[in-house]
Formats: structure tokens, sequence, C-alpha cells
């Protein structure tokens, strides 16, 4: 069947404003694939992204925006011998080009050449050539396209615990009820860990419980956050690992006061730019604190994570909270802003 030249798509303009429209089928060059999006989820940055009308490193308005999708390919360039038609695929947002000075070091999410793709809002996806050799994906079996679609914000949590180094037994703080911090509980409860949620809506947090969470603290009702933390810990002593997955500069040093001596945090959640925090210089040299921030995710993670929703050791379904079709994003958006409690990702069905 051939394909219309017009396809329907998500188009933001600014500041709140997304609308529904059609827009020329992305054309392809003789390295790219053109892909079919099957399931694109909703994302805590493309709600960012929402209500504050960019990303100075994603996209500039108007485009369409969207990040995390998986599909059918539609169409290969003639260069492309790895991937036909018809195959089932989940791509990265991004991927990097190996020959930078950060690549070069083994940070290849660092990389000053670092392609990014957005517009997973749509029927079609343009994937270039960068991303088609490193970050394009043939889907098991097993695996359906909402799963998959949960490939992208799962490696970047992947990288994080691996920078974290969680072990068995520690006593790991996890602040913030978003579907990150779900999949940081998720994933410290497999190492072995006693996880703690910390956030302010009970509807989130019994959520939290539901994916493995062994301790709540709605950080709304106590009078201390720490004292309620340490009261999980031995001898009051604070956790061993604490992690924000928000991004508020509060939070980032309430992580900080709560660890242990010889503690780990890692400032995960991204703040508003130009953030700054304070630190007790003191407590950071004498209790030997590692005060870490993780960043995005690299092709072995993007790897690592599809082979972990595949075998079976993490069920994607768990983040997911509906579905909806593109057409009715733009409101679906304006609820996630101002309703917050009942929802984790929605996939968006083109």
């Amino acid at each position: 069947m051939e394909i219309s030249p017009k396809m329907k798509a998500a188009v933001l303009y600014g500041k709140e404003d997304v609308r529904i429209e059609e827009i020329a089928v992305p054309s392809i060059n003789d390295d790219e694939v053109l892909v079919r999006i099957k399931a694109a989820l909703t994302c805590g940055t493309d709600l960012k992204v929402y209500r504050r009308g960019y990303h100075a490193k994603m996209i500039v308005p108007p485009a369409v925006f969207g990040h995390e999708f998986s599909g059918v390919i539609e169409k290969v360039g003639s260069n492309v011998d790895s991937f036909k038609p018809g195959m089932r695929v989940v791509a990265a947002n991004s991927a990097p080009c190996n020959e930078c000075f950060y690549c070069k070091k083994g940070k290849p999410n660092l990389c000053e050449k670092l392609i990014f793709i957005n517009g997973a809002y749509a029927e079609y996806i343009k994937i270039p050539k960068q991303i088609v050799s490193q970050n394009l994906l043939v889907l098991p079996n097993n695996v359906t396209y909402r799963s998959a679609a949960l490939v992208e914000p799962l490696a970047c949590v992947l990288r994080g615990l691996e920078e974290t180094g969680i072990k068995p037994k520690d006593v790991v703080a996890v602040l913030g009820t978003g579907p990150i911090a779900y999949m940081f509980i998720r994933l410290a409860k497999l190492l072995g860990a006693f996880v703690i949620s910390l956030g302010r809506r009970d509807e989130r947090l019994k959520i939290a419980q539901m994916v493995g969470a062994d301790a709540l603290i709605n950080t709304a009702k106590v009078k201390d956050i720490l004292d309620a933390v340490k009261y999980y810990t031995e001898g009051g002593r604070g956790v061993d690992v604490a992690i924000e997955a928000i991004g508020q500069a509060r939070l980032w040093e309430a992580a900080i006061d709560m660890v242990r001596k010889g503690g780990i945090v890692n400032l995960f959640g991204g703040c508003a730019t130009k953030t700054s925090i304070n630190i007790d210089t003191e407590k950071l040299h004498y209790s030997e604190l590692t005060i870490k921030a993780s960043f995005h995710h690299t092709p072995n993670h993007i790897k690592k994570a599809l082979d972990l929703i595949a075998e079976g050791n993490l069920d994607a379904e768990e983040f997911i909270s509906g579905q909806e079709s593109l057409q009715n994003l733009p409101e679906l958006l304006e609820k996630m802003v101002h309703q917050r409690n009942g929802f984790v990702k929605v996939a968006i069905i083109p």
C-alpha cells in the first residue's frame, strides 16, 4: 500500500500550545529509515516542554514532539542493509558520534555531537543514520509496542543505577513519585535493596508501593523529612543511597542530608537552568559523601533496557496507566498539568 503524502502529527507552537495537524510525511535519504509509529508514551520531559514551550537541546517550535516510541519499519534507504520494511522496532531518541572527546573518554551520553530526534506524537518518524546504526533495535516477538516504547526512559534509569552502585540490603531513598522514580524503585528492589519512597500525594505513593517500595513517606504530612527517613535506617544513621528523581533544588539538598557517612547521592532529576544549591562542606568532606548526577543513556543501556523487558524482569505495563488516540493528546496534556495524581505514562496510539 502506498504511503499517503500527509500524516497527522502533534505540533508544538509554544507554551501549552499543541495542535493536531496534517503535515508532510518525512522523506528519507539513502541512509535513513522511516518508521510507522505504533505507540508513543507521554513523558515528564515532554510535559516540561509543553509547559515551557521549548527545550533548548531538543526542540524549537513549531515542531512535532515526543520521543518515546516504537513501531514498524515502513521504508528504508538504499544504503540500509540491516533493516527491512515490516520489521517491528524501537529507537532511542539520540545517538553519539563515537569520535569526539567525550565519546573517546567512554562517556557517549555526553557526546559533543549527540543528535536528538523528536516527533513520536505522529503517524511516522524519520530515523537518521547515526541512530539507525546504533540505537534502532528489532523487537523480540514477545515484546508489545507499548512495552517497547518504555525502553528509552528505562535505559536512563539503568545507567543511573549503574552509576550509583546499589548493593543487596542497601537502604535506598527515592525522592519523587513519577515514572522515573517508580522505575528506580522497581530496579533497586531487583538488586535486593530496601526502598523508601518519598512523595507528597498518597495516590502516587500507593503506586510506589505497588512497584516495590518497602516504606512510604508523605513529605506533606511529616514534621521532619530527615527524621522520617532515618527511622528506617540502622541507628538512625541515614540511608546508604539517596536518589532525587524530580529536579527540585530543595530536594537535591534533602537527598544529600539524608545519607549516612560514606553514602552515595544521585541527583538524577534535572533542575531548571541556573538553579543552585547549598552544600554543607563539612558534611561533604568529613562524611566522605559521594555525589553524582546521571544524564541520559548510551547505546549499551538501550540494549540492556530492551533485554530487561524481553526477559520478563520488568513488566513495562506497570508503568503505563492508560491509552489515548493522537487526536486527544492536547486535552490529555492539559489534564496531566492540572490533574497529575491519576497519570503515570499514557500510550498515545496514532
